[in-house]
Order: C-alpha cells, then structure tokens, then sequence
C-alpha cells in the first residue's frame, strides 16, 4: 500500500476521499507531479496571475531546485505543492493519486507527506528544540494516539536532533541557538513524521556562507543517506547547482534552465 493510500485510509471518520483520479501523461517513475497549478491575486482593481499552469513531475530521491526573481510566485508554488494553500485551479498528484485540497483530508495529506523548511526557521519560541521537534507528530496524532505513542516520539525526536549534531541543545530554546542550530532544529522538525518529500523554502537564505554550506551539506546527505525527495527554492546558484535539476520560474511557468547535476 503506497503512503497516498494510507493517508486516505487514515481520513477522519465521515470524511470521503475525493482523491481518486489518476494523474495524466506521468510514468512509473512520477514519484510528485503537479498538473496546471494557476494561482492569482486580486491588488485592489487588479489580479495578479502569479502561477499561470505549472506542470512539474519530481522522480523519487531526485533533488530539484526551483529558482527565479523575487516575487516570480517560488514560494506560492510550494505553497501549493505541499497542500498549504489551495489553487483556482490544477492538481497535486503523489505516486499517481491526486491529493485532497482542501479540509481534513488536505490536512492529513500534508501531515504525512511533506516536511517543511522555511527561511526564517519559524521555530515556536517559548519550546525546546525538542519540543519544537515533536510538534508534527502531536499535530499527527488524535490526543489517545499521542498518549500512547509519547515515548516512542520523544525517542525518534532525540534521536533525529542527536543526528543533526544537537545532542546538547535538546533543551535550548530558540533564542539561545545560533542561526544555523535553528535551522537544524528546523529540518529535524520538517523529518519527524518521516514525509516522503521534503519542501525547502530559502533554506539557506538566512545564513552566513560557511553556515549555509553547512545546513546544504546536511541536507544533501539525507538525500545521498536516506534517498529523501527535496523540491529547494532559492536564490543561491551555487545551492541550486548541486541539484540534480534546476528549473526556473518565469511569467509563472517552469521553464528547464538545462542544468543535469546528477548530484
């Protein structure tokens, strides 16, 4: 049973999976693919056409780069790969199933297959690194799952710091870690749940370069390591050049730049 297939078995009891529909014209190695996502805004008298029918299909353990100018719609598109914001139109396929887009089953979607990774780490501040950590899988679980399960969370999230090289920062709070320990914290979050793909937004933007090469490092090893799918957003050419594909956003479409890292 594929993990799209889990998560619309584990629904919320009266919810119906609408999430049926195949993907078109995708193959056995469509591991993510995304069909005629158009996003707009509306600016007072005007719309905004941010995403104008992106297509996008992700091969499983593939690192993919996604680059573009600032306000090109990088982070609206991830937005809505990773179930956080719903589209005028288009679909989020995963292992060929399309995704719920909205509601409890969006939520239990997103909840299951994406990790996130953001610029700004978005650590809760009054919580451990430890705590922060073990908020997916709280977020996951009903209050009796989360009973029951507690200990062997507290053990996978102590567990996934220790391997971020944080062992002894369990118990810090946010403000008392480097930028770099925050961001670590932050991937170690986005890995709790063991989501199939990871989505990184900027995740190196907020950093020194000695910093930032540092937290690319890590992140590359748990591709290299684990075969972790990562779609990255950024603005930094030296990041996006190790991945094994670079696209670039332009007049809200993807477009190949013919970069073939084979990272």
């Amino acid at each position: 049973m594929s993990n799209a297939d889990e998560t619309i078995r584990d629904l919320p009891a009266g919810e119906t999976a609408d999430a049926t529909a195949r993907a078109p014209a995708t193959t056995a190695l469509d591991f993510l693919s995304v069909r005629d996502i158009r996003k707009s805004y509306r600016m007072g008298r005007q719309t905004l056409d941010v995403l104008r029918g992106v297509d996008l299909d992700v091969k499983k353990g593939e690192i993919v780069a996604i680059m573009g100018q600032s306000g090109s719609g990088k982070s609206t598109l991830l937005h809505q790969i990773g179930l956080l914001d719903e589209p005028e139109s288009g679909e989020v396929y995963f292992e060929g199933d399309a995704l719920p887009r909205r509601g409890n089953q969006a939520a239990a979607a997103r909840s299951r297959l994406f990790g996130f990774i953001f610029q700004f780490y978005h650590l809760l501040p009054e919580f451990t690194a430890l705590e922060n950590v073990l908020m997916p899988a709280m977020i996951l679980d009903d209050l009796g799952v989360w009973r029951r399960r507690k200990g062997e969370h507290k053990e996978r999230a102590a567990r996934i710091l220790e391997r971020m090289g944080l062992k002894e920062r369990m118990k810090h709070r946010p403000k008392e870690l480097s930028g770099g320990e925050r961001q670590r914290v932050a991937i170690a979050r986005a890995l709790m749940n063991k989501p199939p793909v990871l989505l990184c937004d900027e995740p190196t933007g907020n950093l020194d370069r000695g910093t930032a090469e540092g937290v690319r490092s890590l992140l590359w090893e748990l591709n290299q390591s684990d075969g972790q799918t990562m779609i990255v957003v950024t603005h930094d050419s030296s990041v996006a050049a190790q991945a094994n594909r670079t696209l670039e956003l332009v007049d809200g479409r993807l477009a190949n730049t013919g970069s073939s890292n084979g990272a």
